[in-house]
């Protein structure tokens, strides 16, 4: 019965996107674009994509060394960059967008977890996105430069693991683990100095989400759990948080075990997901260009 029961969810998030609304971007069902190849990366809870460097994915552990892993969406390890003066604590998740240097892509790495809901507060990292070549073999390197972003929650402590950042305004956004995922803002600037109070600005319609991105041009939303995945559609000149008013789109996923990582691609015509689990594969769900937002 419980093999039954697995074919069936995983029939439900391979199908077609189920629209709430006709302005859903559509997406394909996914296709596997290779295996992590490094074993050390065995607790992949983030995931982003590279605007800047072609074909390179990047990933983190939950737990273990402050790090980042540079890799192809065929898994193929191209590098370990230690950051420099950070300490690792339930990273969770990680996203690319601007930040102080107009000109230069941030990392934002979310150490945001916190499964008994008592941290003070929360923290992400920021730093200026290492210069990657998709052909070059693996290298180690440290990575100097990173900022410390602390922020607090306007409502008393939370588990989150999904970290976004709007790519036209600069705010990181935290959506919690609750049953009803609470959406909280820290505006830019934030600070690096002391702490930047957070405000609670949406909700979303369902609990435990595990993995966010926002595309790089700002138009669309993606937020996944354990079990499925919706996109969201940012109507022009709103801000970020008004678009999970609007329409939910449900958009395919493959049954993972612990899902929980995605992100979309560098153009936002698709996007990666992956698992915590050891040399775990990644798929690529392509977007249906006749339903091109």
């Amino acid at each position: 019965m419980r093999q039954v029961y697995r074919a069936i969810i995983a029939l439900v998030l391979t199908a077609g996107c189920v629209s709430a609304g006709g302005n859903c971007p559509r997406f394909q069902a996914g296709n596997k674009t290779g295996k992590i190849e490094l074993k050390r990366i065995n607790e992949a809870s983030g995931m982003a994509a590279s605007r800047k460097n072609s074909d390179v994915l990047w990933v983190h552990n939950d737990d273990g060394p402050p790090c980042v892993y540079a890799l192809t969406p065929q898994g193929k390890h191209l590098g370990i960059y230690n950051l420099a003066g950070v300490f690792m604590y339930d990273w969770e998740d990680i996203a690319i967008g601007p930040g102080p240097d107009p000109n230069t892509d941030y990392l934002y790495i979310g150490a945001i977890g916190d499964n008994n809901s008592s941290r003070k507060s929360v923290t992400v990292f920021r730093v200026a996105e290492p210069n990657v070549d998709s052909n070059q073999p693996a290298v180690i390197t440290a990575v100097k430069g990173v900022e410390r972003l602390d922020l607090v929650y306007p409502d008393g402590p939370r588990n989150a693991e999904v970290l976004m950042i709007d790519p036209l305004t600069k705010d990181i956004y935290i959506i919690s683990k609750e049953e009803t995922g609470r959406i909280y803002r820290a505006a830019y600037p934030q600070a690096t100095t002391g702490k930047t109070k957070m405000e609670y600005v949406a909700k979303l319609p369902w609990g435990t989400a595990t993995g966010g991105d926002v595309s790089a041009d700002g138009k669309m939303i993606i937020v996944r759990n354990y079990f499925g995945a919706s996109a969201w559609v940012r109507k022009k000149d709103e801000p970020l948080w008004k678009s999970f008013e609007g329409d939910e789109c449900k958009i395919p996923l493959i049954l993972e075990s612990q899902g929980e990582a995605i992100c979309f691609d560098a153009n936002g015509t698709g996007y990666y997901t992956t698992s915590e689990k050891r040399h775990q594969p990644i798929y690529y769900f392509p977007m249906d260009q006749q339903k091109k937002i």
